[in-house]
């Protein structure tokens, strides 16, 4: 059977509040591990309204106090915009708390913009060797190998699971050259996940973490007991779409019905595009949908996300997510 996790990106509801997505995280996270899922990420975001897990390090923590077996993670730090000893400080603390539980995703985007950039003391670096001998730094705090000449402290001897994440040839070509892990964002970036898979199988080199390629793939799944009922739950997040490409985030809207047939031409060829990758409809739907997106990828793993209203609604999806994968057929 196909390995199968979560992404969340804490969504913070209109009319909600932080506090109350953090909860609904933790409840999230425990809900997975009932129901099989291998591990729950969380991604850095700031300056998003409606997303909180800005902190990304601290939700970790919070998550993984709420479960007892599942991985966690980030899904990803945008190292750009820290210094690597922090990370490694950040992440040697998680892997303490929760050894043999913690998975570093790693991006080379801001997760911003140039303001919010410049906020988090950090530049948007030009140089395209900069994210990559980040990575190494990183990784050489944590072999504490001495090529730093500092230990981190926590961190020095830390085991978090490294991963490079994507949606270009760049960081298929990375994690290739590193030997670790790939996971590319093609629920909300598809349109280079078959060439940059290629890449990676193709290049990947073993290192001390992997002796063979392994890969992951982003994918949107809207489940309920009836199409309408999914149809109408995915509203929320096509709303968190079109408002962020047009220049406008928000807290996630409550869904509307009939929402994508009446947005204008330009606004529905956005969401064609950025969900190209998804499943809605009932557990024989999203089985279809997955199962086709396996095939089509040949991943060993896919990392199942949504955005939805309703906290139950969600879960409910999630949990006809997880009946859909342990009912597929190996690939």
């Amino acid at each position: 059977m196909t390995a199968y996790s979560m992404l969340d990106l804490v969504p913070v509801v209109d009319g909600g509040n932080v506090a109350r997505s953090l909860a609904n995280a933790a409840d999230l996270a425990r809900h997975a591990e009932a129901h099989g899922y291998r591990r729950y990420w969380v991604a850095e975001h700031h300056g998003m309204p409606g997303i909180a897990s800005a902190a990304t390090a601290v939700v970790i923590a919070h998550v993984g106090q709420a479960t007892e077996a599942i991985r966690v993670g980030a899904g990803g730090i945008m190292l750009p915009n820290h210094a690597p000893l922090q990370i490694a400080e950040q992440f040697g603390t998680l892997d303490a708390l929760f050894p043999g539980r913690i998975d570093l995703g790693l991006g080379r985007a801001p997760g911003s913009d140039q303001r919010v950039a410049r906020a988090l003391r950090r530049t948007l670096e030009t140089d395209p060797n900069a994210f990559p001998n980040d990575v190494v730094e990183l990784q050489s705090y944590f072999a504490d190998d001495g090529r730093t000449g500092i230990t981190a402290t926590p961190g020095a001897g830390a085991r978090p699971d490294l991963w490079i994440l994507g949606c270009s040839l760049f960081g298929a070509q990375l994690a290739a050259i590193l030997g670790l892990p790939y996971a590319f964002a093609s629920h909300f970036a598809p349109d280079a996940l078959d060439q940059a898979l290629e890449v990676y199988r193709r290049d990947f080199r073993a290192s001390a973490q992997l002796e063979r390629p392994y890969a992951m793939a982003g994918f949107n799944v809207f489940a309920a007991d009836t199409q309408g009922e999914a149809e109408l739950l995915a509203s929320s997040q096509q709303q968190a779409f079109v408002a962020l490409r047009t220049g406008n985030p928000r807290q996630l809207q409550p869904p509307v019905p009939g929402y994508r047939e009446s947005l204008p031409p330009q606004h529905a060829a956005i969401l064609d595009h950025v969900l190209q990758c998804t499943a809605i409809g009932t557990r024989e739907d999203v089985a279809r949908g997955i199962a086709a997106f396996v095939r089509r990828t040949g991943v060993d793993e896919v990392m199942l996300t949504s955005m939805m209203y309703d906290h139950a609604a969600r879960k409910r999806s999630f949990a006809i997510a997880a009946e859909a994968m342990r009912a597929m057929e190996p690939a």
